[in-house]
């Protein structure tokens, strides 16, 4: 994986409207516009930020979207019991709700929930993920108090050319792909589509206590079904001025253990669309609209139980303005309407949030800085302001030092507002103050950084019915470096965070669901049509309730992984997840998969 923190770009000058008529320039620099809303390097970058591509979820043979995002630095996932189960992805110790999740540029998740489904996204789909670390309300508002998760579908473009791919494995899992891509030198398109089931294995241990799995004894396999596409197309009309379309859906049935309900069918879906045009070197503006739908429904042996649906219309207005060589100021306009139907009564069931933004970028000599001031008006909790700054300077030749500080907020979800017999009509929105420092610099071959956060939520939500905690402090150092030594390519992510209830019955007591230590060591070698493989993942303790009285051990995972190049387009690749066969947990009650073995076979022009 590509990662990096706190970095200096190594390029002469910060990413401008006509940017992306320069890309050829950085011909193996990768390249994030998640930070900044702006196209700029990761070098560039004064954020904390991973970048996993498509060239690491093929090398590490991952299932999963969690495969992936398990282990980075600063994020700590809890999953229900298996693929297609209920999964929560923690950044920096803050909330699950606290993490904005993107797709293709357009918001996605439940408004009843708060969070995003991250069990249902489709990884053979995918391109590449953009993870920032740290507050970044300052340009998209609500939920982005702990990180920024943007997906990207795969674009297209160049010649016409098919990829496929096929595995099987344990749990009588199955999965197929397809894609074409194509469009030519000004135009590019994209298709995909993906098929996985798997039987499961039994997700609840059917215990008998009043928590965990709603004290269920159901002991059969949980399986999964999940059939997603995409497609993407667009045209350059000449250089700066652009159309872009997307569209992704992912339909998915889970079966897992429960008292009242133990089958889902869900839908995510986004449909998204963006014009760019450039008026002249210094001016650039973008349009933006987009649609997403979280759909869910309930059953019972096949009886319907309930519906769950949100419906989110967005749009956007952004211009980048050149001041100069160095300096790029950016102005921008958000709207967001949110729409709940469920066969649930709620006292609300929608909302609206317009936002307006401006974020400078800017160096002077060897100083650099990014300014950015945000203001929203929602329609439920009136105007909230947020802010960041961030500076960096060169300590030594190879060698940055950055300082952060940031504000961001959080509106409650409509569950924790309206839902019967734990909603809150009376909570606060949660804000939060953060500050980073830290050291990053290139070494031979990769790169590397060490980050020093400190993160203070006031009015934290937590606890059922739900309730603001007056305070809570989170403070952490992350660790990640990627390098590449000849045929070896090695990647390290370690996090260290003490995430606490600041006050109240709980005060001192670890947050719910955070492993306090987690490490991840990923090592892969190449020999000659052979590349070996294999990722070591730990975490620490963990507790899954406030009080803290239900421990969740640590565990260390070990996962080995091989491929082969048939020929020039074709590779066949095993995959042996846990291969000691440690049984764990992430969440309270619920089992984690034993060892397992993975076969896939994958067409894929170069």
């Amino acid at each position: 994986m590509r990662q990096t923190s706190l970095s200096l770009a190594l390029c002469a000058a910060f990413a401008s409207p006509a940017f992306a008529e320069t890309l050829p320039d950085f011909v193996g620099e990768t390249i994030v516009v998640t930070p900044t809303r702006t196209a700029q390097t990761v070098d560039a970058s004064l954020a904390s930020v991973s970048v996993i591509t498509r060239e690491d979820i093929e090398r590490l043979q991952a299932r999963s979207l969690v495969d992936v995002l398990q282990g980075l630095a600063g994020v700590t996932v809890a999953n229900s019991g298996g693929m297609g189960q209920q999964t929560s992805v923690f950044m920096r110790g803050t909330n699950s709700t606290h993490v904005l999740v993107l797709i293709d540029g357009v918001k996605v998740g439940s408004a009843t929930s708060g969070g995003a489904a991250f069990q249902d996204f489709p990884l053979q789909l995918i391109d590449r993920i953009e993870v920032v670390r740290g507050p970044v309300s300052s340009l998209y508002g609500s939920d982005a108090v702990g990180g920024v998760i943007q997906i990207f579908t795969r674009k297209g473009g160049g010649a016409l050319t098919p990829a496929a791919s096929v595995s099987i494995g344990s749990h009588n899992s199955q999965e197929a792909s397809a894609s074409l891509t194509g469009g030519g030198t000004q135009g590019w398109f994209s298709a995909g589509l993906t098929h996985l089931r798997t039987n499961g294995f039994n997700s609840c241990k059917g215990l008998s206590s009043s928590v965990g799995c709603y004290s269920t004894n159901e002991p059969d396999s949980d399986g999964y079904r999940n059939t997603a596409f995409t497609l993407r197309g667009g045209y350059r009309f000449a250089p700066g001025s652009e159309l872009d379309m997307n569209v992704m859906r992912a339909q998915g049935k889970a079966e897992f253990d429960g008292s009242y309900q133990d089958q889902s069918d869900s839908i995510q879906q986004v449909i998204g669309a963006g014009y760019t045009h450039r008026f002249n070197d210094d001016w650039r503006i973008k349009l933006s609209a987009g649609q997403s739908r979280d759909n869910l429904e309930s059953f019972k042996g096949g009886v319907y139980k309930s519906t769950f649906n949100t419906h989110r219309d967005s749009a956007a207005l952004q211009n980048d303005l050149n001041l100069g060589r160095d300096h790029l100021l950016t102005l921008g306009l958000d709207w967001q309407k949110e729409r709940v139907g469920s066969s649930t009564s709620y006292s609300l069931t929608q909302r609206d949030n317009t936002g307006v933004f401006a974020q400078y970028q800017g160096q002077w000599n060897q100083h650099r800085v990014q300014l950015a001031l945000r203001g929203d008006d929602n329609s439920q909790f009136g105007r909230h302001t947020t802010s960041n700054i961030a500076w960096s300077h060169p300590v030594e030749a190879a060698v940055d030092l950055r300082v952060a500080y940031g504000k961001a907020f959080k509106a409650p979800s409509f569950n924790e507002l309206y839902y019967p017999g734990g909603g809150n009509p009376n909570l606060r929105p949660e804000t939060s103050n953060s500050f980073e420092l830290g050291l990053a610099g290139r070494v031979s071959g990769g790169r590397w950084s060490v980050s020093l956060f400190d993160t203070r939520i006031n009015d934290l939500i937590a606890g059922w019915p739900t309730e603001n905690v007056n305070r809570a402090e989170i403070q952490g150092v992350e660790f990640a470096t990627n390098n590449r030594i000849g045929a070896w390519e090695l990647a390290v992510n370690l996090t260290l965070q003490d995430p606490q209830n600041a006050s109240g019955a709980n005060q001192g007591k670890v947050l719910a669901r955070r492993a306090q230590e987690s490490l991840r060591i990923d090592l892969d070698r190449r020999l000659g049509a052979w590349r070996l493989g294999g990722t070591l993942r730990g975490e620490g303790r963990r507790f899954d309730n406030a009080s803290n009285t239900l421990p969740i051990d640590g565990y260390a995972l070990l996962d080995m992984r091989a491929e082969y190049r048939l020929a020039a387009d074709w590779m066949l690749g095993t995959r042996l997840e846990n291969v000691f066969n440690v049984d764990y947990e992430t969440v309270y009650g619920y089992n984690q998969s034993g060892r397992g073995a993975y076969l896939t076979l994958r067409y894929q022009p170069k």
